[in-house]
């Protein structure tokens, strides 16, 4: 049977595609920063699931998956992300540094520590990235910033190893219903709360309609087993494409951010995220 890692197992879209990969005959390997999320994940997906303790920041357990893995590998999917809010010019950089960290370094550190077991099996790299990997919002530059960077690098990553028949593959969701979207609230005012009190009050109306926008964005939130459904179809494609974007809303969007003039894209996304005319 294939063997696939999932790194961000615990939770959310790694979770989901790890039970949907077990329960479709794959061997997974999952990926978790606490024990106790391997044990649940492990319990309700089977024997076809081995969790392992993996920090994507942590070179030390990275460097221990070439023993924990066989020497073949049809595939790893790169799942292991946070999300950092706020303006940009008050983003404390060590956050910055946590999100780029987590986001974009760790998948890369991932990637070439298994590259050559998935090279011998001619498999599947795929980088869960985001619509946000294309189109940027105000008050996440940072998330931005590392979803951009990811897409980067999983370009030239795709034409580096084509040679060798290994596949590279972008899935793109937007919004998904996951504790990330449904703690938005309570992550937002965390980050709004560690902001210089000049700050808050410099941004005070785009805190505002910020908070405004965030139920309307968990109403549009889509379902977990749709984001997985696409990472095992980016897994199993005979030919799969270089990205997926998720559901039918965001393909729109991503199709029409870009052929909307600049200018007006960003009055549009101002408006939608409550981004005042004026100070």
């Amino acid at each position: 049977m294939p063997t696939v890692l999932v790194t961000g197992a615990g939770r959310g879209i790694g979770r989901a595609t790890a039970l949907r990969l077990a329960a479709g005959g794959w061997d997974v390997v999952a990926g978790v920063r606490r024990a106790q999320d391997g044990e649940a994940l492990a319990g309700e997906g089977g024997e076809r699931i081995v969790p392992i303790e993996l920090d994507v920041t942590d070179s030390d357990q990275i460097a221990s998956l070439r023993d924990a893995l066989p020497a073949r590998l049809e595939g790893v999917v790169n799942n292991a992300g946070v999300v950092v809010t706020g303006p940009v010019e008050s983003v404390p950089v060590d956050e910055l540094r946590r999100q780029m960290e987590i986001n974009l370094i760790g998948q890369a550190a991932v990637t070439q520590a298994v590259m050559k077991q998935v090279r011998a099996a001619r498999g599947r790299v795929v980088f869960v990235s985001s619509l946000s990997g294309r189109v940027a919002t105000p008050m996440t530059g940072a998330y931005n910033a590392s979803k951009f960077a990811l897409e980067g690098l999983a370009d030239s990553l795709r034409m580096e190893v084509h040679p060798w028949g290994v596949r590279v593959v972008l899935v793109e969701p937007a919004q998904v219903d996951t504790d990330i979207w449904q703690g938005a609230q309570g992550a937002f005012d965390e980050a709004v709360a560690g902001l210089a009190p000049l700050q808050r009050e410099l941004y005070r109306k785009h805190i505002a309609g910020w908070r405004k926008a965030i139920p309307f964005s968990q109403r549009m939130a889509a379902p977990v087993d749709g984001v997985a459904a696409t990472i095992e179809r980016a897994l199993t494609a005979r030919r799969p494409k270089a990205r997926y974007v998720v559901g039918a809303g965001p393909q729109i969007q991503g199709v029409l951010s870009a052929v909307t003039p600049t200018a007006v894209r960003d009055a549009l996304l101002r408006k939608a995220t409550g981004v005042p005319r004026r100070p």
